[in-house]
């Protein structure tokens, strides 16, 4: 094998370009996609036409320049190191700013740069985040929330994939290629974010991906599931987006049509009501209440088995929680 693999803070050589990859060991790829992020603060093209808006040029030049920096916004800057980079993030800033303007204007944005906005878009915010710890021994010294150090370019990001998401512009039929069903696992990963302001952002972008792409509204179900069964049932009180993933269910259950399915009673039965087991319950009570009563609006039939569930997860040591539950049992009596 004719290549070479750096470690952390190293540079490495490709000689034999792909290649070099064939034979190689689970470690030397790892080394490989390590040595690739950490080269891409050197990928910022040094041609970027900054002085150009892509709103103003021709339409035969705007997929080019719209592509131009796109890619340019894909370059990830150390915002640990206030004074790195310090003109390059502002020019990043500048450009997002332009494209978020960008893709407002009517019949601006074309399929030919869905792929590419994508990209861009995933490029930022598809990262591992810090694991969400609780410590139930010190409950009274609450830790300060984490917040992420990349805000300034992240948010964004976001508010340009929220607005792209919305366009009347943006086709269903063509962006679910783009916007598939890995991006979308990707995005109930990020809601797990230590950040609040990252939370809601994506809480809303997935909120508007379900209403718009309608083949992806039973893939969305069950990957919100997979983290309710994930929280419940293996690694309880660790996940920080439980509220959000409830609000983004609310607004689903309201939907729902009449008669209800057995998979939707079923998701009343094995999700909602475990939800009611962990100790941190306060933390959602609100938003899990909301989809309980909803489910007893569309059918009251349901109201006996909501009670006798609350009944097998009632407290007996917590008397705070207990008081959660009285409120709860009133409030599902009283639906009418």
């Amino acid at each position: 094998m004719n290549a070479s693999f750096g470690g952390r803070g190293q540079r490495a050589a490709l000689p034999g370009g792909l290649k070099a990859l064939r034979g190689a060991s689970l470690r030397q790829c790892v080394s490989l996609y390590r040595w690739c992020r950490q080269s891409q603060p050197l990928r910022k093209p040094l041609t970027l036409r900054l002085d150009m808006h892509v709103a103003d040029v021709d339409e035969r030049e705007r997929v080019a320049l719209l592509r131009e920096k796109l890619d340019f916004c894909t370059t990830i800057y150390d915002f640990k190191d206030e004074e790195s980079d310090r003109e390059a993030k502002q020019d990043k800033r500048q450009v997002l700013l332009e494209l978020i303007d960008f893709v407002n204007i009517k019949k601006s944005v074309t399929k030919q740069s869905y792929a590419d906005i994508v990209r861009m878009v995933k490029a930022n915010i598809v990262r591992s985040l810090p694991p969400t710890k609780r410590d139930f021994d010190n409950v009274e010294e609450e830790d300060e929330p984490t917040l992420e150090i990349a805000w300034p370019h992240l948010q964004l990001v976001y508010e340009f994939f929220l607005r792209f998401v919305v366009s009347s512009d943006t086709d269903p039929k063509d962006a679910k290629r783009y916007i598939d069903k890995l991006t979308i696992t990707q995005l109930v990963d990020l809601i797990d974010s230590t950040d609040a302001r990252e939370r809601d952002y994506v809480k809303t972008i997935l909120h508007r991906i379900y209403g718009k792409f309608m083949s992806h509204r039973p893939f969305i179900r069950r990957a919100i599931n997979n983290v309710f069964f994930h929280f419940i049932y293996e690694t309880p009180q660790t996940h920080a987006g439980i509220s959000e993933l409830l609000e983004i269910l609310g607004s689903i259950i309201n939907g729902f049509a009449l008669p209800l399915k057995a998979e939707h009673k079923t998701f009343l039965a094995k999700v909602l009501i475990p939800l009611h087991k962990p100790t941190n319950i306060e933390d959602y009570q609100q938003q899990l209440l909301y989809c309980v009563t909803q489910f007893v609006e569309k059918d009251h039939k349901l109201c006996a088995g909501v009670l006798m569930g609350l009944l097998r997860q009632w407290p007996t040591v917590n008397s705070n929680k207990a008081l959660m539950f009285l409120g709860e049992v009133e409030e599902v009596r009283s639906v009418r």
